[in-house]
């Protein structure tokens, strides 16, 4: 059972989580990786959801290709096996960043392994969005 001090510890990490990701979509991509890092630096490692989201955002916020794509992977190693819902998410950043890289094959692979996570997705908005998504890069690919 959960205590309230992790409970507090919790929503404290995702408020600033959220505050930086407004930044990042402001505009401020300086800050907000800033402050990603420094919250980054005070999680304890291991698989976790903060961290996941956490990592996913330094990956949005990064300048560089490559740094983008280390930050998706270390959020794919951070999602642990019981965040199923965001599998999909991270394995179409990944297949995006390949992409973007030019490594079509990687990409490819990614955005199969995407569309078979988004098959247990509940139905809902998240879930036509990263399938709307899947379907785009997919498309983009010639997949």
């Amino acid at each position: 059972m959960r205590g309230r001090h992790e409970d507090t510890r919790d929503r404290a990490v995702a408020t600033r989580i959220g505050q930086a990701a407004l930044l990042l979509h402001a505009g401020d991509r300086a800050e907000a990786r800033a402050r990603l890092l420094a919250l980054w630096e005070e999680l304890p490692p291991g698989p976790d959801p903060h961290r996941c989201a956490l990592a996913h955002y330094l990956a949005e916020a990064q300048d560089d290709p490559a740094r983008r794509l280390d930050w998706d992977l270390t959020a794919l190693r951070a999602a642990g096996p019981g965040n199923r819902s965001l599998l999909p998410r991270l394995r179409l950043a990944l297949a995006a960043d390949y992409a973007r890289a030019g490594r079509t094959s990687e990409a490819r692979a990614h955005l199969v392994r995407a569309r078979e996570a988004a098959e247990a997705l509940t139905a809902g908005p998240y879930a036509d969005g990263v399938r709307a998504a899947i379907i785009r890069l997919g498309q983009r690919l010639g997949a």
